[in-house]
Order: structure tokens, then C-alpha cells, then sequence
């Protein structure tokens, strides 16, 4: 399997960002780490053995790009507005550059978005605010309410990352549009944690009552940890 490591400097975030490649050709996949985790997360927990079959055929490039959770939603001693714009910049990054990254290398052009419990988050909240550049959504065991990390504070970059908000006050228009043709799979299972379980079937079904095509997959025998998540994958990845 090819393997590839890169880093360059990101103008968006104004420091230097890195990035594991694996795979030669296939869809693009940008796989996020868990909370505060690192770019080679997922090759230390086996996920892209796991995947390894997939990734040699071909059928998928995976993008394993590195988090800024301690600069951003876990920076617990920061103000609320530096936390949220830390995100929105992070979000710049990821589309602006990374995309941008994957498109000089992958003409594949199906670009899918998935990670694990925090990156199921930032997989969703990535693919949901630009299903121009991403088509599929492939989240496992997130929560999607991110109120909860800053307590009172709101501010407009708050909203425009925390599904919850920006999904219910969706409109029709041209976006609503395009995220309905987005591919759009959520998992969680009975013995994830409750706030993973209980806000998954929540974005399910406010994405029901706005007329977005998604998929809900809810397992009887579930851990959130790392065994269930490379089974739950494999079926739409």
C-alpha cells in the first residue's frame, strides 16, 4: 500500500499542518481523528488495516488529516469567540487547502467525509457545510449539538458549526439543494454513549423533518471504541 506524509504551512491556521496519504488511486476519503487526536490516529488503532484491502485495489485514497480540538472546542481555558474562530479556520483549512491538496493528486472527484466519535462530528459538520466539495458522509458514534462545549457563549461562527442550529434553521434554496444530493450515513449503537446515541437519532430526524435523504444505523451490540467502528465502516466506506 502506498504511503505518503505531508506537511506544509496552512495560511488559514498560521501554523504547519500534517497529513497521512494512503492508497494510490479510488474515491478521496478525509478521515478525521477522535477528540484532540492526532493525522497517524487511525493507522495506531488499525483503521487503515482494516482497510487495507479497499485502499490497495484502489477503490479508496484515504486523507487522514490532523485535528486542532485543543486549539479550538476542547481549548476549555479560552474565550468563547477565539475557540469558535480557532474552528472556523480549521474549516478553511480542510476547504481551501485540503481539498484543494486532494484534488492535484485524485481526479476521482467524490470526495467522502467520515471519522469516529469528535471526528464524526467534524465529518459531518465538514461534509454538511460544503456538499459542494464533499458528496458522502460517513459518521460513527458523534454528537452533532456543540452548545454543550461552550455554555452560554453564541456567536455566528458557534451556529454555523453546530449542526444542530444550522440544519434546523435550513432553508430551501441552492444549498438545501446540494445536501440533499450528498450520500449521508450516521451510526451509533444501544450501548454507545447516551449523548452520542441520543444526538445521532436527534440530527436523523431533524434532517427527516427537513426533507434531507439520510441513512440511520442503530447496532444492538455496540462499544464505542474502535472494534465496533472498523465493522460499522466497512459497510458504506
Amino acid at each position: 500500500m502506498q504511503r505518503d506524509y505531508m506537511k506544509w504551512f496552512s495560511p488559514s491556521l498560521g501554523r504547519d499542518m500534517e497529513l497521512l496519504v494512503y492508497g494510490h488511486a479510488g474515491a478521496p476519503v478525509i478521515m478525521f481523528p477522535t477528540s484532540m487526536g492526532r493525522f497517524y490516529e487511525c493507522e495506531d488503532m488499525g483503521m487503515i488495516a482494516n482497510l487495507s484491502d479497499k485502499i490497495g485495489a484502489g477503490f479508496i485514497q484515504v486523507f487522514c488529516v490532523d485535528s486542532i480540538d485543543g486549539e479550538s472546542w476542547y481549548n476549555w481555558g479560552a474565550s468563547g469567540d477565539w475557540r469558535t474562530g480557532r474552528h472556523a479556520a480549521y474549516d478553511r483549512y480542510l476547504s481551501d487547502e485540503v481539498v484543494s491538496y486532494i484534488g492535484s493528486r485524485n481526479s476521482n472527484g467524490y470526495i467522502v467525509s467520515s471519522g469516529c466519535s469528535f471526528g464524526a462530528y467534524h465529518a459531518v459538520n465538514f461534509g454538511f457545510r460544503h456538499p459542494w466539495q464533499v458528496h458522502k458522509v460517513v459518521a460513527l458514534s458523534g454528537r452533532y449539538n456543540m452548545h454543550g462545549y461552550l455554555g452560554d457563549y453564541h456567536d455566528d461562527n458557534l451556529y454555523y458549526n453546530s449542526p444542530f442550529d444550522y440544519i434546523g434553521g435550513l432553508q430551501s434554496g441552492e444549498y438545501k439543494d446540494q445536501l440533499g444530493q450528498q450520500e449521508i450515513y450516521l451510526y451509533t449503537g444501544l450501548s454507545d454513549l447516551a449523548v452520542c446515541l441520543n444526538e445521532t437519532r436527534q440530527l436523523h430526524e431533524l434532517l427527516n423533518s427537513k426533507g434531507v435523504s439520510n441513512y440511520l444505523s442503530v447496532w444492538d451490540s455496540f462499544e464505542h471504541d474502535w472494534p465496533d467502528w472498523k465493522r460499522q465502516i466497512r459497510e458504506h466506506i
